[in-house]
């Protein structure tokens, strides 16, 4: 008999229906074992020895692992193909020689989906664990602990009501409490707009006035009641007259399919779910075996994906819809995981996937994939300038028409924040034509704070900088909100007193480690590491060797 080790029972059940009964598989259900929330867990005095303990509620599911090893012929370590996944594989590797329960064959297998042909094909081709890989885990893993763990007695101590410092959090905290104090010193500024409601031929449409006594408005420039009333009288008085109509045809390509960030922030977007959510779902789906594994950097499709996406789009829209060659993506972030495909489904004929919730995202991961190899979008953009007899006055009116949908006949990325200025649809007009006025109106503004964080826009922003990783930004966030140093209203982060007071402290004492360089460089050293380039103690003990004496500095203050 062969053992599989995987991570869950339902990947569990899956893959033990496509191996058949020469295989037994079981699940580790996630870690089994970590270093213990107490002093000592990670010695720096003895080369980083690390000290693990099998988690309490594993103890009888391990036994069950091991017993059955005992009698196996060969141990199959089929866990995620990503870090956490290797380091589950490497614990229960451990574990087992620990026991003397190892058999003497044990392969790692990963897949990148719960498909039949993709799990027979990783059985046939089975490789050692990846030490460096396993190596970085364990860099972090030991960076986190010590962190946190020289960090919380000093908090404590200079610093009551102060739970703990994370090395990811503080600085995804950090983010949130700026962006509160630039709220804060935000002064507004009035300004007014000046609209006129103009109709021709029958289809009425609005111009905004851009020039006023032959000077262009800036945004700032009628500042004032007083000013604003005379550019609308200026306006109802005039008689405008259609100078010119520029159209300029504008294309627009689809986005790459999701990779786990921009899945957390469409989701928020257009599902308002929140990252965890986000990846539950995800996790589920990859389960069943309907998408692609869901932690991912890489924006690349397999190329077998690519034509039978083709074959889909083909099946379902006129040639038209399809471009002559497919489109392939690759990736910006600077350390992806390149090993990894973009998050899709595994079956384009399989429109639909899970219930409620569940559902709801399938279908945006299979709209967003389907996109990505669709035709450019083919968008016209009018611009209308009119000037009124003096020549002292100018409205401008925009529009937009959608020439050929292509992907947008399917999917359009959502955004943040933003105020498009582009309207709906124009009429057709000329120089010399006189539309009619059917009324001015002139509006008063301030100037906006810039917005709070959401969820995606968070996400976003620590992936711009470099900070945490596609599997910890879902966690980061939980715990800033768990720990009560952020609360949520209306989908926005808003800073609670103790994480301005938590944010101080570490800014005046420990500026080093909540620096975004500092996280960010911290990441890319743990790159080196998992690609085989540095040896992980050597990393400890470069951060050690600072950290130590700044954290007993600060406690003796």
């Amino acid at each position: 008999m062969q053992l599989v080790i995987v991570e869950s029972p339902a990947k569990a059940k899956t893959i033990e229906k496509y191996l058949g009964k020469d295989y037994k598989v079981l699940a580790s259900y996630g870690h089994v074992r970590d270093l213990p929330p107490k002093d000592g867990s990670v010695k720096p005095e003895d080369d980083f020895a690390m000290e693990w303990e099998l988690y309490r509620d594993k103890q009888s599911r391990f036994k069950e692992i091991a017993d059955a090893a005992k009698g196996a012929t060969r141990l199959v370590l089929a866990t995620d193909p990503d870090r956490e996944g290797e380091a589950i594989s490497w614990h229960v590797q451990e574990l087992l020689a620990k026991r003397k329960a190892l058999p003497k064959q044990v392969d790692r297998v990963t897949f990148n989906a719960i498909t039949k042909t993709a799990v027979t094909e990783a059985m046939a081709k089975p490789r050692e664990l990846d030490q460096p890989l396993i190596d970085a885990y364990l860099a972090r893993r030991a960076l986190d602990y010590l962190f946190g763990f020289t960090l919380s007695p000093v908090l404590w101590r200079k610093l009551p009501g102060a739970k703990s410092a994370g090395r990811v959090q503080s600085v995804a905290l950090r983010l949130i409490v700026e962006r509160e104090r630039e709220i804060e010193a935000f002064r507004p500024e009035e300004y007014w707009s000046v609209l006129a409601r103009m109709q021709h031929d029958g289809t009425e449409f609005d111009a905004r006035l851009v020039k006023f006594k032959g000077v262009k408005l800036e945004r700032l420039s009628l500042g004032n009641a007083g000013i604003a009333m005379e550019a609308k009288a200026a306006v109802e008085a005039g008689r405008f007259t259609v100078e010119g109509v520029e159209t300029k045809p504008v294309k627009r390509n689809p986005a790459p399919p999701f990779t786990t960030s921009t899945l957390q922030q469409e989701a928020a977007r257009k599902l308002g779910f929140s990252a965890q959510h986000t990846m539950r779902l995800a996790q589920s789906l990859y389960e069943a075996g309907a998408i692609t594994y869901m932690r991912t950097d890489g924006v690349q499709m397999d190329p077998g994906a690519i034509m039978a996406l083709r074959d889909a789009i083909a099946a379902r829209y006129d040639s038209a819809y399809l471009p002559e060659k497919p489109r392939f993506y690759s990736t910006k972030a600077k350390n992806a995981q390149e090993a990894h495909e973009a998050i899709r489904p595994t079956d384009f004929t399989r429109e639909r996937a899970g219930q409620g919730d569940e559902g709801r995202l399938y279908d945006l991961i299979f709209k967003r994939a389907m996109a990505s190899q669709m035709a450019t979008a083919q968008l016209e953009r009018t611009t209308v300038t009119l000037r009124d007899a003096t020549g002292q006055h100018e409205l401008r009116a925009t529009g937009q028409v959608i020439r050929f949908p292509g992907f947008l006949a399917v999917y359009q990325e959502g955004i943040d924040d933003s105020d498009d200025e582009d309207g709906g649809l124009l009429p057709q007009m000329k120089a010399g034509d006189q539309p009619a006025k059917r009324g001015v109106e002139a509006a008063q503004h301030f100037t906006q704070p810039p917005p709070r964080f959401s969820e995606a826009s968070l996400v976003k922003r620590l992936e711009e900088l470099g900070i945490g990783r596609p599997s910890t930004y879902a966690s980061t966030i939980q715990t800033l909100r768990d720990r009560a140093y952020v609360r949520m209203e209306k989908n926005r982060f808003f800073a609670e007193e103790s994480g301005r007071l938590l944010t101080a402290f570490l800014e005046r004492f420990f500026p080093t480690y909540v620096a975004y360089d500092f996280t960010a460089g911290m990441e890319d050293e743990l790159d080196v590491v998992s690609d085989g380039r540095e040896e992980y103690k050597a990393l400890l003990a470069r951060f050690w060797r600072d950290f130590k004496p700044k954290a007993d500095e600060v406690m003796e203050k």
